[in-house]
């Protein structure tokens, strides 16, 4: 009578072992899975997709191969001839709606003679590695792929349907882009969660200082100011010059203070931040509305100072077409970047107000193929709860903070549609940051292996039956 309960308690011991021995045997083995995921992003590298013009369907015949090699039906998604997207599925049981794992196949042009490296080559030096798109997108994609393959390989019993997407022109709105992809494909795509890009980790002194979680996105509305002015010999000054005047404009909008304000996410990414922030840091996260506070940030922390308000910065230039001819018309291109709430038409009218002069007007650019606005991807869900205990895994000693981002991401197209998206990253240090879209853009080898423990960690405990 009295032997039940300790043969009852040994019983359960020799469950716990083998349910144990079952999960340890069903993690990929880090080192071999962070080479792999390293040769499948210099060879990702290596297929120039710039764009434009993109060319990215050899792209996504690479990844159909990969994927067909492993027994995995893939199948192309055409928006535009030569522009091919690809899309995969791992079937769970249906008990939970699916996951979306997504990244994009284009990146950005490159300026070859600014860098110090083939920006084409996938080079590998000290441990990092080096290529345009090897951070953004083309590291998501990898990591997404070698996911992707771990669940088929170690056949992961799945609660949820994982899908796989890599979609074409992100870079640059266009008829080939995720718009288009979720208007003819949407039932490929349907889900509760998807993880993309638009987020990532801070690396400082080699340590994880935190990990960013992308549940916002400022929205890209671009404007043109337009001035205007009489023609006439270089050797005559005029009052009207159209070059003065888009100059004056282009000043007054540059510098121009846009008024600020914090939304949930970056209320708490500031609370947070302030929480693991040295004291003088931590006094501005806490009142970052400040303007003394914000003038501080404006030029130390110029990304945080971009996340409190909509952002107006003038990148190109266009007048003229010799050095003695004043011309009759001159154009600037301002990159506004609103906050997810912003009334742009009223935004705009203010900017002409800033801006004061007749002779120049405020154009709103085409937003045909733009990303929509869209809600903020909550907090308190499954799939966030997952990324922060992936996050305690990989980096037990940092945060997890969830953040707007200042650039934009396809995730638009999936809020617009319900899903709860959210934006992850290979972590960096901030000079590694500062190549994304720059020269000699890289990742360190080693923080693609964390971020594959940490996208792994976070897929199954959403994906896999319990």
């Amino acid at each position: 009578m009295h032997r039940i309960p300790w043969i009852s308690a040994i019983f359960v011991s020799l469950v716990a072992i083998s349910v144990t021995a079952q999960t340890a045997s069903s993690e990929p083995d880090p080192d071999k899975a962070q080479a792999e995921a390293a040769r499948f992003l210099a060879d990702l590298v290596r297929i120039d997709t710039q764009d434009p013009p993109g060319n990215e369907s050899r792209v996504a015949e690479y990844l159909q191969k990969k994927l067909q090699g492993e027994g995995i039906d893939a199948e192309m998604l055409e928006t535009v001839p030569g522009r091919n997207g690809i899309v995969a599925r791992l079937k769970g049981d249906g008990s939970k709606r699916a996951l979306l794992m997504m990244a994009h196949e284009d990146v950005v042009p490159v300026d070859r003679v600014r860098w110090t490296v083939d920006p084409f080559a996938g080079i590998e030096k000290g441990g990092l590695l080096y290529g345009r798109g090897v951070s953004d997108d083309k590291a998501m994609l990898a990591a997404n792929l070698e996911v992707f393959l771990q669940l088929k390989r170690l056949k992961v019993p799945l609660a949820r349907d994982v899908i796989f997407l890599a979609e074409a022109s992100e870079e640059m709105s266009s008829p080939a882009g995720m718009s288009a992809v979720v208007e003819r494909y949407w039932d490929k795509l349907n889900c509760e969660f998807s993880l993309n890009e638009g987020g990532g980790a801070l690396l400082e002194n080699g340590k994880i200082k935190y990990v960013a979680v992308g549940t916002s996105e400022k929205l890209p509305r671009g404007v043109t100011l337009q001035a205007t002015g009489s023609s006439g010999h270089g050797s005559v000054p005029r009052v009207d010059n159209a070059v003065t005047h888009l100059a004056a404009a282009v000043a007054k909008a540059g510098t121009w203070e846009t008024p600020s304000r914090l939304n949930e996410t970056t209320r708490e990414f500031f609370q947070r931040l302030a929480s693991i922030s040295a004291p003088e840091q931590a006094a501005w996260y806490r009142n970052v509305l400040d303007p003394k506070v914000q003038a501080e940030l404006r030029v130390k922390k110029p990304q945080y100072y971009s996340m409190l308000r909509t952002s107006v910065v003038p990148t190109m230039l266009k007048a003229g077409i010799k050095e003695n001819v004043i011309p009759p018309a001159a154009e600037a291109t301002l990159d506004i970047r609103a906050l997810p709430d912003e009334d742009l038409a009223k935004f705009r009218d203010m900017l002409a107000e800033v801006i004061n002069d007749p002779q120049v007007k405020v154009v709103a650019s085409d937003t045909t193929y733009s990303m929509p606005a869209a809600p903020v991807s909550k907090l308190h869900t499954e799939m966030f709860d997952a990324l922060e205990h992936a996050q305690k895994l990989v980096a037990p000693d940092a945060i997890t903070l969830p953040t707007m981002g200042t650039g934009a991401t396809d995730s638009s197209f999936l809020r617009t549609k319900g899903v709860q998206a959210y934006g992850i990253g290979v972590p960096k240090t901030e000079e590694e940051s500062r190549t994304v879209h720059g020269n000699d853009e890289r990742i360190e080898i080693k923080q693609l292996g964390v971020f594959l423990r940490y996208e792994w960690a976070a897929v199954t405990e959403v994906a896999a039956k319990k």
